[in-house]
């Protein structure tokens, strides 16, 4: 019993390690768009764009942790794994949303002149 702990414990510790590989994006700043330049909203547009590319490399990293884990990982790094994911993907949608949220506040706040 005490080998299968062990075994655990370094299968566990190993997956641990691997994982650190994988680079999580810092979040980036969205400026209010009731109040922002057009051009802090070009800049923002930039570094959603960055963020994006950035997530979709972790998300590509864990996905291939999880599968280097293989068939036999324990089922707690198979969770840990996908629950990362997971949430990623819940961040990436929330980012998404309210950088258009603000875009549409900008457009609201200064609307086209008529011609």
């Amino acid at each position: 019993m005490n080998s299968l702990r062990i075994v655990f414990a370094m299968a566990a510790c190993g997956a641990s390690a691997t994982t650190l590989a994988c680079d999580y994006p810092t979040l980036v700043a969205i400026p209010d768009g009731e109040t922002a330049s057009m051009e802090e909203l070009i800049t923002a547009q930039a570094s959603v764009k960055d963020y994006m590319g950035g997530m979709e490399a972790y998300l590509t990293c864990v996905n291939e942790e999880l599968e280097a884990a293989g068939d036999d990982a324990p089922g707690e790094f198979k969770a840990i794994m996908v629950n990362r994911h997971n949430t990623a993907v819940t961040e990436m949608e929330a980012v998404a949303a309210s950088f258009n949220e603000q875009v549409s506040a900008y457009r609201e706040a200064h609307p086209e002149p008529e011609q």
